[in-house]
C-alpha cells in the first residue's frame, strides 16, 4: 500500500498561513530583600569560597577564587580571596539590599583576613566575626607518617 504525501497546510484554510499560538509570558520572580545576612568564608590552602546566606540558612549568593578566574596555585592567594569576597558582597548588596552581615571563617588558608576586609570595604557592616574551624579533640587516628 502506497501512502499519499500529506500537505503540511492541509488543516489551514487555503491561502492563509497556519495560526500561531500566543506566547505566554511568565512573571519575573521578584528577589526578596535580605537586610541582614551571614557570610561563610571557607579558606583552604588551595581556594577560598565565600557564601552569603539569609539568616534562616538559604544561600543568597556565592563566589570563589576559582569562579572569578584564578587558576592553579593563584587561587589560594589573599588577593584571589579578596576578589571573590568583593564579587559575592556586590551581588548581595545590589540585588538583595543587604546592609549588615555576620562573618564565620573556617579553614587555615591565607585568604582569611583579606576576605573579611573585602566584605567591609564593599559596603557591608560587619556585626561580628567568628572562627568556626573544626578542631579535633583527639578523635580520629591521624594518617601514618610519610616515607620518602
Amino acid at each position: 500500500m502506497a501512502k499519499e504525501p500529506q500537505d503540511a497546510s492541509a488543516g489551514a484554510a487555503p491561502g492563509k498561513p497556519a495560526a500561531k499560538r500566543k506566547k505566554e509570558f511568565k512573571k519575573k520572580r521578584e528577589r526578596k530583600t535580605v537586610p541582614h545576612g551571614l557570610a561563610c568564608i571557607q579558606a583552604t590552602f588551595n581556594n577560598t569560597i565565600v557564601t552569603i546566606t539569609a539568616p534562616d540558612g538559604r544561600a543568597v549568593c556565592w563566589s570563589s577564587a576559582g569562579s572569578i578566574g584564578f587558576k592553579g596555585s593563584r587561587k589560594g592567594t589573599p588577593y584571589a580571596a579578596q576578589q571573590a569576597s568583593m564579587a559575592a558582597a556586590g551581588v548581595a548588596r545590589d540585588q538583595y539590599g543587604m546592609k549588615s552581615i555576620e562573618v564565620r571563617v573556617k579553614g587555615p588558608g591565607s585568604g582569611r583576613e583579606s576576605a573579611v576586609r573585602a566584605l567591609a570595604s564593599a559596603g557591608l557592616h560587619i556585626v561580628h566575626i567568628k572562627d568556626v574551624t573544626p578542631v579535633p579533640h583527639n578523635g580520629c587516628r591521624p594518617p601514618k607518617r610519610r616515607r620518602v
